[in-house]
């Protein structure tokens, strides 16, 4: 009978607990994308912002940042909800969600020289940063983070039996993607994106710090470019730390071997939630336009909605 009783709480313990861990990654992930689709809204209902490549490479890393956390919630529910997933389908899922985890340092990347080449060349900026070129610099993200996880892919298609892609496993990325080549190449990959971004944020914050110095330059927008430099540097660290995950879980479950859930609950949400929070603050909440277009709309809104009296 205490056998029973006891069964009875733990069943009842861990549910409480998966429905605590879900409830508050999918309030923190409807909150962050409502967030971000208002800058989305205010970016759609504002044609000059069509015209600005910053303005572009910034909403398509509000974009990307919203189907990146879409999938990572997703993902996390479907751990607790469906545990088993068709291979096939967890495939499509890892690749997309790989894709935009990587696309977040190549636009911050991308962003960093566009403030360069304004600060730097103000005078070459309108020829060098076009609309079609920004275009074009969104394309070649995508295309480089899809053929990099597409290599998963085939190294599974050569190592593993077609059979492997129809059975059904934990939709985990390293469970997946379980062999040694993969976690090879998921090492060179990664060791080579994170040092082309850190190479140029250095290079593009200290060539706009030493045009900060000089009396030919805006100094208000150097100073203004320098901190938004800064602040991706920011947001790339938080983006570094979902790759030691892994590590941080080898030490620490060791040291707390009851608390396994909670510290694989933490890194999730530390590393892959909380992050996107940055986003709209870095040029949303910071750029004088955007804000006065936020003000504008929401404005009408609340015109709209207030009753006549």
């Amino acid at each position: 009978m205490n056998s029973t009783v006891n069964s009875s709480r733990a069943v009842q313990n861990d549910f409480k607990d998966a429905f605590i861990k879900n409830f508050i990654v999918v309030l923190f992930g409807i909150t962050i994308n409502y967030i971000n689709g208002i800058f989305v809204f205010i970016f759609s209902k504002s044609p000059v912002f069509y015209m600005e490549s910053k303005y572009i490479l910034y909403i398509h890393l509000v974009i990307n940042d919203m189907i990146m956390l879409s999938i990572s919630v997703t993902l996390h529910v479907m751990v607790y909800a469906a545990p088993l997933v068709n291979v096939s389908v967890c495939c499509i899922l890892l690749l997309l969600g790989s894709m935009t985890h990587k696309n977040t340092p190549m636009s911050l990347a991308g962003m960093a020289v566009e403030r360069y080449i304004a600060i730097c060349k103000p005078l070459r900026h309108s020829q060098i940063c076009t609309v079609r070129r920004t275009y074009m610099l969104i394309l070649l993200i995508w295309c480089v983070t899809f053929i990099a996880q597409l290599a998963d892919i085939i190294i599974l298609l050569v190592t593993q039996p077609l059979s492997f892609f129809s059975s059904n496993m934990l939709c985990y990325f390293l469970t997946v993607y379980s062999t040694s080549y993969n976690r090879d190449k998921g090492v060179t990959v990664n060791v080579l994106f994170l040092s082309f971004v850190w190479i140029t944020l250095i290079y593009t914050y200290f060539r706009v710090f030493f045009a900060a110095k000089s009396a030919t330059t805006d100094a208000v927008s150097a100073k203004k470019a320098q901190n938004t430099i800064l602040l991706h540097g920011v947001q790339l660290l938080f983006c570094m730390m979902s790759y030691i995950t892994p590590l941080l879980e080898v030490i620490l479950v060791p040291l707390f071997p009851n608390d396994r859930s909670k510290i694989a609950f933490s890194n999730f949400l530390i590393t892959n939630v909380l992050p996107r929070f940055l986003t709209p603050f870095i040029y949303g909440i910071r750029d004088q336009q955007f804000v006065s277009y936020f003000k504008k709309y929401f404005s009408k809104c609340i015109v709209t909605v207030r009753p006549e009296h």
